[in-house]
């Protein structure tokens, strides 16, 4: 008997030859380079798109004086980029499985910096903004890209810190956005907000395609050609579109009541409902909205919509106020804002680590109760006397819980979905953002507009010339306006002029405060709906998910 028919009879030699002849099992796919080294490329670039989302807002007086433009046509290079950013991002991870991650992602970088280019020579109103289309469709890849290859780079227990680098730079850039914009705008040109993303872009660039490869699941789809669903991207242009110009210019042309605003109501409504019946249905779908039917996805998204809506809310409110009622500086009222963005910084970290110990689902309760309580006190200190200190302090209380809310909302959005995903999950949770960012600053300037109305007229009609208080109050000012020079024929009217500006002032803080209200009923909501979220195994980094 020869030594193969041995051991081929003996059960336990050939069980131990068998063993030893298994493959070893297949490693996790690893990047080359240090994480984090990838990671701060991939957050650079993301930090300059959504950077360029707020830095031009101060200099369109400039432009359109440049341009010889009026103030209104020049508010369309803000609208411009929001629109055409607002479609790509749903798309993104349609785009990556067709052409590579690595490969859309750079694509995406080389359209942002040479339209910027482009942007800053533009010699007419006509051709930025048709640049800025160019810019906002290019800059529309770089943040959910950037969260994907975040999410796919850094291993599942540590998705958390990779997460609060990612959200360092979307939730600070629009901070310091209109600060940056209006020092360049002052002290140079227009032109710069623009040409000072060519060496950051070029330099990302380099070290993207050097740093970054793309794992097994990212990389293009082999074969079949590329099918492309023209009737979802044309939905999807025309909802998104609308609904975007819509918003950007509702409270300029009294929303419903003008015929334009209305039309585009409409025009969203039935674009966007059509898109999502269209893609369920459709078999290679450019959005994928099936993975809405995963109610932890649908709700995660649902809150990183609140979360914008939130965000830019808050982000709006403290400037306008302080400039429009304190006479503050867009420098100075951007200084007040700089003490929040240096505790996000500090923040974030931190809830990128407790992700490792905590579920996310209870950080986020926390992060929701923490805003509710800090819009709440917003409305018990806002007046007239508050000091720059103060005012400062008040925007720390603000965004303290914005820094629980961002890394475990994109944590939460992975927690049941394929590996495969990843880009999709970036794309959508990205855009819900985005939109929430847009209703969020539609929703402030609307609220504070009507409800300014409200309390004018309410206080006006307690102000009538047969009041003895008015009427005291207007004879003591008139008295003193009187003393300092001022003719006596001219002095009473001036003094009810100036009454009745106290009025006006009066009925815009009272309307700050309803609009706190709002916010912070709002976030008392989601501190509620944050325990139906699933459980996540903090371990696990929000990877796999429990009952």
């Amino acid at each position: 008997m020869s030594e193969a028919d041995g051991v081929s009879n003996n059960p336990q030699i050939a069980s131990a030859a068998g063993r030893s002849a298994a493959p070893a099992p297949a490693q996790p796919w690893q990047p080359a380079f240090n994480p984090w080294l990838i990671g701060v490329v991939v957050a650079m670039a993301a930090f300059m798109e959504v950077l360029d989302t707020s830095i031009a807002n101060v200099a369109l007086p400039y432009m359109a004086g440049s341009l010889g433009a009026s103030n209104d046509e020049s508010t369309w290079v803000l609208t411009s980029y929001l629109v055409s950013n607002a479609i790509v991002l749903p798309i993104s991870g349609w785009f990556a499985s067709v052409l590579g991650r690595k490969r859309f992602f750079m694509s995406c970088l080389v359209i942002f910096t040479i339209s910027s280019l482009l942007c800053g020579f533009a010699p007419t109103l006509g051709t930025i903004i048709l640049f800025r289309v160019m810019q906002g469709a290019g800059g529309g890849g770089l943040q959910p890209m950037a969260q994907a290859i975040l999410a796919d780079v850094f291993p599942p227990q540590k998705r958390g810190l990779a997460f609060a680098l990612y959200g360092i730079t979307t939730i600070i850039a629009p901070t310091i956005g209109p600060t940056l914009g209006g020092w360049i705008t002052d002290n140079y040109t227009w032109r710069w907000i623009f040409f000072i993303n060519l060496p950051v872009g070029i330099v990302a660039l380099l070290l993207i395609y050097r740093l970054v490869e793309d794992p097994p699941w990212a990389k293009r789809s082999p074969g079949g050609g590329i099918k492309i669903d023209y009737i979802g991207v044309s939905l999807l242009a025309l909802g998104v579109g609308a609904l975007q110009i819509m918003l950007d210019k509702g409270q300029e042309d009294d929303w419903f009541g003008s015929h334009f605003i209305l039309t585009l109501a409409i025009i969203a409504a039935a674009g966007l409902i059509s898109l999502v019946v269209w893609e369920w249905f459709y078999d290679k779908p450019i959005v994928d909205v099936r993975m809405f039917k995963n109610l932890n996805f649908l709700s995660a998204n649902a809150m990183m919509f609140i979360l914008g809506i939130m965000l830019f809310s808050s982000l709006v409110m403290m400037p306008l106020y302080l400039q429009s009622l304190m006479g503050y500086t867009a420098e100075s009222a951007g200084m007040v804002l700089s003490g929040g963005g240096a505790l996000l910084l500090f923040l974030m970290p931190v809830t990128g680590a407790l992700i490792s110990k905590v579920q996310a689902r209870h950080l986020i309760a926390f992060g929701w109760l923490t805003l509710a309580l800090a819009m709440y006190y917003s409305t018990q200190h806002l007046d007239f006397e508050i000091s720059f200190g103060f005012a400062s302090l008040l925007r720390v209380v603000q965004v303290f819980g914005l820094g629980f809310l961002f890394v475990p909302i994109n944590l939460v959005s992975y927690v049941g979905m394929p590996t495969e995903k990843s880009n999709s999950v970036a794309g959508l949770v990205n855009f819900m953002r985005n939109i929430g960012s847009s209703i969020g600053t539609s929703m402030v300037t609307t609220l504070l507009a009507r409800r300014a109305q409200v309390h004018q007229v309410y206080l006006a009609a307690h102000a009538t010339a047969g009041r003895p208080a008015l009427t005291l109050a207007a004879k003591g000012l008139a008295f003193r306006l009187a003393e300092a020079g001022v003719q006596a024929s001219r002095a009473t009217s001036m003094a009810y002029a100036r009454l009745y500006q106290e009025l006006i002032g009066q009925s815009t803080l009272l309307a700050y405060i309803d609009t706190y209200w709002v916010l912070a009923v709002g976030a008392g909501i989601m501190f509620v709906f944050s325990f139906a979220l699933r459980k996540n195994d903090p371990g696990a980094g929000g990877a796999r998910a429990m009952e």
